[in-house]
């Protein structure tokens, strides 16, 4: 895993859109997985920018998201799809077509991730997965326990995650306390990961996924075994790595790095 540490939120921000940008050029049919967060707004809104003035084109892009409730209609303003659509999808100029989410109100959810799963392997897989962390690490909704190598599901949401969640709706008792996730194998099968974190409240959970055991109580941890990922941190949520002066060397020293800088 590669690790790259950056001075604040608004630059790590601009590092991952830079990253996505450069992925789009370089395939313009990008098969794209996507997350959802407050972090990951910044990120939007900065791609959204880039697509208006740098004309970065998305229009033959297709993206696959992690998640979504269970119980939720498209049009609910806290449902993902909502929050796809206002913060990137309605900004650029992307076909919704090509634009997929779990169906939270299939009649049938176990055939619904089936399906799921199904599309992404249609799509030929996703080239480049967006990821946030969890404070009990999850990636997707893979709560603790979750499996390396299970797949897109329904998964009970951890109390933890309902407490942290809840703030987005108007009652606590209105949040869904299930989820249709990809699975740890499904993002471990996409080509390339980018995970994005900041801020001291995430810096424990970081250390834990990136330099600790891999583990299912903490299913981001499983990333250390993905042959192509990238962790995109700000100093807050690095201060507890070991290895950070490491970390800053790869980045000042990489050819890869060199036009991010």
């Amino acid at each position: 895993m590669e690790v790259i540490i950056q001075s604040d939120r608004q630059s790590a921000c601009l590092l991952t859109a830079r990253m996505i940008a450069k992925a789009v050029r370089s395939k313009p049919d990008l098969v794209l997985g996507l997350a959802t967060g407050r972090t990951m707004e910044t990120v939007y809104e900065l791609l959204a920018e880039m697509c208006r003035r740098d004309k970065l084109d998305f229009s033959k892009c297709r993206t696959f998201n992690l998640d979504e409730y269970v119980g939720l209609a498209e049009t609910d303003e806290t449902s993902y799809r909502f929050y796809m659509n206002k913060h990137l999808f309605g900004r650029i100029n992307i076909d919704l077509k090509n634009t997929h989410l779990p169906n939270g109100r299939a009649k049938d959810l176990k055939e619904e991730c089936e399906r799921y799963e199904a599309k992404i392997n249609e799509a030929g897989g996703i080239d480049l997965q967006l990821l946030g962390i969890g404070q009990d690490g999850h990636i997707g909704f893979n709560e603790p326990l979750s499996a390396l190598r299970s797949r897109t599901r329904v998964k009970a949401l951890a109390p933890d995650t309902v407490r942290q969640n809840s703030q987005f709706f108007s009652s606590p008792a209105d949040m869904p306390r299930r989820a249709i996730t990809m699975g740890v194998g499904t993002i471990l099968e996409s080509k390339r990961c980018v995970l994005l974190a900041t801020g001291e409240n995430k810096a424990g959970i970081i250390a834990r996924a990136i330099e600790g055991p891999i583990t299912s109580m903490v299913s981001a941890s499983a990333l250390q075994l993905h042959q192509h990922c990238t962790a995109i941190i700000d100093e807050m949520a690095a201060l507890k790595l070991e290895k950070i002066d490491y970390y800053r060397w790869i980045f000042k020293n990489e050819p890869e790095w060199e036009e991010y800088q």
